[in-house]
């Protein structure tokens, strides 16, 4: 079986970043030949290092990875087409696709929520209104009526080692373990997130807080609150209970396992978000913004069911905090985190509820085999 799977990044890492765990997943798992076409290879290779931006064709761990540029190539349609977050098909790809004597199955992969119309929605078949074709509506989700999460086999033991012992990550990133008492934060967020106020928080908290930020577009805000221009990876600026420890951009594997290895993961998008679920620790979710604030819908649906077997101050606690954060606000973290120790026993039964549903990678196979 062969997949084709076209990406258009919107989100610099959300989109892309699902993406590569699908079709790496759907290699070394399915044994399916894949080939991804994305229209942004600067992104690709902050997540993928190995990836070369100014490759038309390259090949790695297996899978053929095109520049999707226009004019559009002429190419064989795959077996199974994935048009991942709504991206149109290019017009030349899709005739061919028609011109299939079998036609491939289509999946509109969709972006991932925990709105009660998805279940509905999940699997809905739309005929093409001029050529012979049927594309399939595919949405991930936290439910067994949806098509769940990316989940690879083994996952969860290779986090419990990690979280058993994790100084080879800090001798990795060439910084010390935590200390007694002290929180380790991971920070990825959007530029619009209020990280002053965040920052000025964890300053003024009574008990030693580290936070680890990749190095970015959000690094270079932070620096004017460091009082600084710039902040390289490698920097690390401390002012009171807090050390600021600014990190390189991390591949998935090792972005993974800093998830795995901090207390709190503040996460943005949709890839982030996921990983940040398994690794079983509290989250933070700065959501995709969208206008009229449809996200803020989108993030109240997931709290909801979050929060379903949360006590109820705990979950006062982290809605409001996601409010504040979602809309540039003054977030409230002693609030928030007086809750620690019930929202990491919450997000440990949590990861365990999701874990025992089939993951998307592999109900996706299960969905296309039967349509063949």
């Amino acid at each position: 079986m062969r997949w084709d799977i076209f990406c258009h990044v919107v989100d610099n890492y959300g989109d892309i970043g699902v993406c590569w765990r699908l079709a790496r997943q759907l290699v070394m798992e399915f044994a399916v030949s894949v080939r991804i076409l994305i229209d942004n290879l600067d992104s690709m290779q902050r997540i993928c290092p190995e990836t070369n931006p100014d490759l038309a064709v390259q090949h790695i761990l297996g899978i053929e990875i095109l520049h999707w540029v226009m004019p559009f190539p002429d190419l064989v349609p795959a077996d199974v087409v994935i048009e991942a977050f709504g991206c149109e098909l290019p017009t030349r790809y899709v005739t061919a696709m028609a011109a299939e004597k079998t036609g491939p199955v289509w999946i509109n992969l969709e972006y991932l929520s925990a709105e009660p119309w998805v279940e509905s929605c999940h699997g809905l078949a739309s005929p093409h209104p001029g050529l012979p074709l049927i594309k399939y509506f595919f949405f991930p989700g936290f439910t067994a009526e949806t098509g769940g999460l990316i989940r690879e086999a083994g996952l969860f033991s290779r986090r419990d080692a990690l979280q058993t012992n994790s100084a080879g990550l800090w001798q990795e990133l060439g910084i010390p373990g935590p200390i007694p008492g002290e929180t380790t934060i991971s920070l990825f967020c959007y530029s619009s997130a209020p990280t002053r106020n965040l920052l000025d928080a964890w300053a003024n908290s009574a008990s030693p807080i580290r936070c680890l930020l990749p190095e970015g577009a959000v690094s270079q805000q932070v620096a004017g609150w460091a009082g600084k221009s710039y902040l390289a990876a490698g920097e690390c600026i401390q002012r009171r209970s807090l050390i600021l420890q600014v990190i390189p951009f991390l591949s998935q594997e090792n972005y993974d396992h800093l998830l795995w290895a901090c207390d709190c993961n503040f996460v943005r998008g949709e890839d982030s978000f996921v990983r940040a679920q398994w690794a079983a620790r509290p989250i933070i979710w700065q959501i995709y913004p969208q206008q009229e604030n449809i996200h803020l819908t989108k993030l109240n649906a997931f709290l909801d069911l979050y929060c379903q077997n949360l006590i109820k101050e705990a979950a006062d606690a982290l809605h409001a905090f996601h409010r504040s954060w979602n809309r540039n606000e003054n977030p409230d973290w002693d609030a928030f985190w007086t809750h620690q120790k019930i929202l990491q026993s919450h997000a440990i039964s949590w990861a365990d509820q999701l874990g025992k549903m089939p993951d998307l990678t592999s109900s996706l196979v299960d969905f296309c085999r039967n349509r063949q």
